[in-house]
């Protein structure tokens, strides 16, 4: 053993780099090394000679691979100090030019809203993207005949083969997170639910993923003239001009009695000026809600009333920001997001601005 310590110790001492020390590791302390087949032979002796050898042996292979780990060290430190020494840095060249990243439209608008509805006592609501068809569906009222539900329009997450269990969809709105917060935490509530939904569509003015908000004001005593003065209030605020609205009868199969709500504009040149002369631009649907959507919460029907209203948050986006296609808002195009994006630091409040 002393013999294999001096060979070893002398071997690792000179070698000149991390290759010919594992090539040593290995012929010591590998599986077939010499240490190792030492070790092997303690099964053959008497138990008093291997209470001698069986704690040389090991006190011997210890001292080896702290060898080994500080011969290795010291030549990293060696190449790390070689790498010093060859590298160098001008610190006189001038620097590269400083690059400030920029807010999407979606989110800087994403945040106006949530601001202007906040200051009106609405709370903001969140819940999965991936859904039932129960939350998404039969619970909103909507009938299994019902064309939304056609894999035409929505998508059906897959199943396999005999699963019986109910399907799952992506979110085709925002509708199933009021449903979620009605179920946790009952009447009154007041709330808005902005997130992704999908729907099988795509052309300059619809996409297979976009961006909605709905809100929600459940209490004893709500009405449509309710609705109607949360909105006009709303459009107000973040077009930052006096906006009248135009409400015309519908149908939602979650709201009855139901509204389309259209807003004073102008076509001009091929913009699109809200809040100045005669024509209108239905923007988003409304109504009071269900009695069945009310049950299907939790909710008594015969006690509490409210409304509710859902807008995509990249048209309305488009119409303040004159931005002309929606795709655009999803081609990852930097150009266009220098053009149109906010400041980092630009966070919409209603006494300092939307945005600036």
């Amino acid at each position: 053993m002393d013999e294999l310590r001096s060979k070893y110790l002398t071997l690792i001492a000179e070698a000149g780099d991390e290759a010919a020390l594992e090539t040593l590791r290995v012929q010591a302390v590998g599986k077939k090394g010499e240490v190792s087949l030492q070790m092997r032979e303690l099964g053959r002796m008497s138990p008093e000679e291997r209470q001698v050898a069986g704690p040389k042996l090991n006190a011997l292979k210890d001292e080896i691979n702290s060898a080994l780990a500080a011969k290795k060290q010291a030549l990293s430190d060696a190449a790390l100090d070689e790498r010093l020494r060859s590298e160098w840095l001008d610190v006189t060249l001038p620097a590269r030019p400083r690059r400030q990243g920029s807010i999407h439209p979606v989110s800087q608008v994403t945040e106006e809203v949530t601001a202007i509805f906040a200051d009106m006592g609405f709370a903001v609501a969140e819940g999965p993207q991936v859904e039932t068809d129960w939350y998404n569906f039969d619970a909103l009222n909507i009938p299994g005949h019902h064309p939304a539900r056609a894999e035409m329009d929505t998508f059906y997450m897959h199943r396999a083969e005999g699963d019986d269990r109910p399907p799952h969809v992506l979110r085709t709105h925002t509708s199933p997170v009021q449903i979620r917060s009605m179920e946790a935490s009952g009447a009154p509530t007041r709330i808005i639910c902005p997130g992704r939904v999908y729907r099988a569509d795509y052309d300059q003015t619809h996409t297979p993923m976009f961006h909605q908000i709905e809100g929600l004001a459940i209490d004893r005593d709500i009405s449509m003239a309710n609705l109607k003065w949360v909105l006009e209030e709303f459009f107000t605020a973040y077009f930052g001009t006096e906006v009248k609205t135009r409400f015309r009868a519908s149908h939602f199969p979650f709201t009855e009695p139901s509204a389309e709500v259209d807003i004073q504009c102008s076509f001009e040149g091929g913009t699109v000026k809200v809040g100045e002369g005669d024509d209108w631009l239905e923007v988003l649907g409304s109504g009071m809600v269900h009695p069945h959507v009310l049950k299907s919460a939790g909710v008594d029907p015969a006690e509490w009333q409210g409304f509710a209203f859902g807008m995509g948050i990249d048209r309305i986006a488009m119409l303040k920001y004159g931005i002309p296609d929606l795709r655009a808002f999803f081609d990852s195009d930097l150009r266009w997001l220098r053009h149109y994006g906010f400041a980092a630091l630009d966070v919409p409040t209603l006494h300092g601005g939307l945005s600036r």
